[in-house]
């Protein structure tokens, strides 16, 4: 299966939602944070995150270029980063009959002291500092760049964009919804959302793995 250009950004899209969507400290700070700036939060903590993100992006084109062309590592990379998906997946569809959104902050932790960093800078410092954020660069994002560093420069767009348009467009809606009120999210919507994402990597990574195994076996 060869993915065009469209493609790559549909993917990309797809993947960085899946990840975006999992509670974690950056949903955390973004909760928090839209209660007392409001809706600005989520843009400008992406900012930070996608920043953050293109620089990564970069120092892997340029700094380890010349070893992602070996098949061992490539298709290595795709077998880690197809597993890691597939777990990925599976978690998500047990933990969508339960998981809430966490945005039913008290009057008590809604007053309390903010941690005094500009939305930008706490988007590039809580996704730094989050273990999660570079496994899954190290594992499903390496392993979907390389695909799409078969088409050069255009590929790597395309990639970044289909990625940081998803996470935008989350955190964008998280801030929305709770600067907004409460009833904008609906447990089941968050749900659903959840469980279909869930579905979408456990097939990409079968797909990784097949990719990854044609090349052992």
């Amino acid at each position: 299966m060869e993915l065009t250009l469209f493609g790559i950004m549909i993917g990309s899209f797809t993947l960085a939602l899946s990840g975006a969507l999992m509670p974690g400290p950056l949903l955390t700070v973004a909760v928090v944070g839209s209660v007392r700036r409001g809706f600005i939060t989520g843009p400008l903590l992406m900012l930070g995150h996608g920043i953050l993100e293109l620089a990564l992006i970069i120092a892997i084109v340029k700094g380890a270029a010349y070893y992602l062309k070996h098949a061992l590592v490539t298709n290595t990379i795709s077998i880690v980063g197809g597993g890691v998906l597939f777990w990925m997946g599976l978690g998500m569809i047990i933990q969508s009959r339960h998981i809430n959104l966490p945005i039913n902050y008290s009057a008590e932790e809604k007053a309390r002291p903010s941690h005094g960093l500009h939305p930008v800078v706490a988007g590039i410092v809580v996704s730094v500092s989050n273990p999660y954020w570079l496994i899954w660069w190290l594992t499903i994002g390496l392993g979907y760049m390389l695909m799409a560093m078969g088409y050069g420069i255009i590929g790597i767009l395309s990639f970044f964009v289909g990625h940081i348009v998803a996470d935008f467009l989350w955190y964008s809606l998280v801030s929305y919804g709770v600067s907004r009120g409460r009833r904008f999210f609906t447990e089941k919507l968050y749900r659903g959302i959840v469980k279909f994402c869930g579905f979408f990597l456990i097939l990409f990574g079968f797909w990784f793995l097949s990719l990854g195994l044609r090349y052992f076996f």
